[in-house]
């Protein structure tokens, strides 16, 4: 995997300013399950039962919860990583391309002995995604560790709420100051119960889909759900697809909304991690909640425009390469423009145009003599 210069691109420190010699000694802590992500792209349909398909591009990359963590970290904040590696050529490549192409700190992280990594294959088409999984869970550490009781002290933990499960570790990031960020996959219950997801009282936000907001709040509307999930939390960010984000700050009633940026979309792997990164970045920097949620949908428009969950996630060097590109196409609405003019106080000189090329996701070429 060619990493060349990507830890130098992301040196822009967004809380520059804002650390203090006894502040906590990650930004973000995260836990979860680290999949090698096998990508094809350029399908034109969906592979047809019984025939072979051929796809025009293929890679592969650390994915599952690794996506989440590259974000943060190619966004300039101090990640760390709890999670499981197998001991087979795919942990030890997943491992590497975290920690030193990407400086995640994996020191709560553990390699365990004749554990195969899990795998998931992704096939992007139609700008949709089809995937199929396979992985045993791990084994659990042997003896007592720093880790769940004890996460280390952050400035954020981000969590995937389980309905009907408490995770102990989330109310003990909570009570060492951590702000709680939270997502939640789909329910297959079919109970979708607010009540369920009994650590939402420990988040600073919760960010769902329109779906799952509006099941869970019983509401017709995304906008609706928002403002209902805004009374359990303080703040509640509702994405809304191809029409950007909706969000709610019930503590002071602000409400922000930012389409989506139009882009041609490549893959949409790992799209809502970035999404997620973007606005916890926003948010440990102090920005406007407008902004959080405009920078937040940037990020992830740039990432569905690659290939690869976690490769595909853009780092300060993208993100200043794309502002000055779209400043100087002809016809820009000013209007839109002036919604991003806060990347203008932010950014660092973009020293390479647009688009730029990003890391090589495969496995398996070595260094030349």
């Amino acid at each position: 995997m060619d990493v060349s210069g990507r830890r130098d691109e992301a040196r822009l420190d967004p809380l520059d300013g804002l650390r203090e010699p006894d502040g906590p000694c990650c930004d973000v802590f995260l836990t979860g399950t680290v999949f090698l992500d096998i990508i094809f792209t350029g399908l034109d349909s969906a592979p047809v039962r019984g025939t072979e398909s051929w796809a025009r591009g293929m890679g592969s990359s650390p994915g599952g919860v690794a996506n989440m963590a590259t974000a943060l970290a190619r966004l300039g904040l101090r990640t760390s990583l709890a999670a499981a590696f197998g001991d087979d050529h795919y942990g030890e490549y997943c491992w590497d391309a975290l920690a030193d192409g990407e400086g995640i700190d994996l020191k709560m992280s553990r390699t365990v002995p004749g554990w195969h990594s899990p795998v998931t294959v992704s096939m992007a088409y139609e700008g949709e995604r089809t995937m199929v999984s396979h992985g045993h869970e791990a084994p659990p550490p042997a003896g007592p560790g720093p880790f769940p009781d004890c996460p280390p002290r952050a400035r954020a933990a981000i969590a995937a709420l389980t309905p009907g499960r408490r995770e102990e570790w989330i109310a003990s990031a909570a009570r060492r100051g951590a702000k709680i960020f939270a997502d939640v996959g789909w329910d297959d219950t079919g109970r979708w119960d607010l009540a369920g997801l009994a650590d939402l009282e420990h988040c600073e936000a919760f960010l769902p889909n329109a779906e799952e907001a509006m099941r869970y709040t019983r509401t017709d509307c995304p906008r609706a759900a928002a403002r209902a999930l805004a009374e359990k939390v303080p703040v509640a960010v509702v994405t809304l697809g191809a029409e950007g984000a909706y969000a709610v700050d019930g503590s002071t009633g602000e409400t922000a909304e930012v389409p989506a940026i139009a882009v041609e979309a490549l893959d949409p792997t790992g799209a809502g991690d970035v999404f997620v990164a973007g606005f916890v970045t926003g948010t440990l920097a102090g920005w406007p909640l407008a902004d959080r949620l405009a920078f937040a949908g940037l990020t992830a428009a740039l990432s569905v425009q690659e290939f690869g969950g976690s490769l595909s996630a853009p780092g300060w060097s993208e993100i200043a390469a794309w502002w000055q590109q779209v400043q100087a196409v002809d016809g820009q609405d000013p209007q839109a423009l002036r919604r991003y003019a806060f990347l203008d106080g932010l950014l660092p000189t973009a020293t390479r145009g647009w688009p730029l090329r990003r890391a090589v996701p495969t496995i398996g070429f070595r260094s030349p003599a």
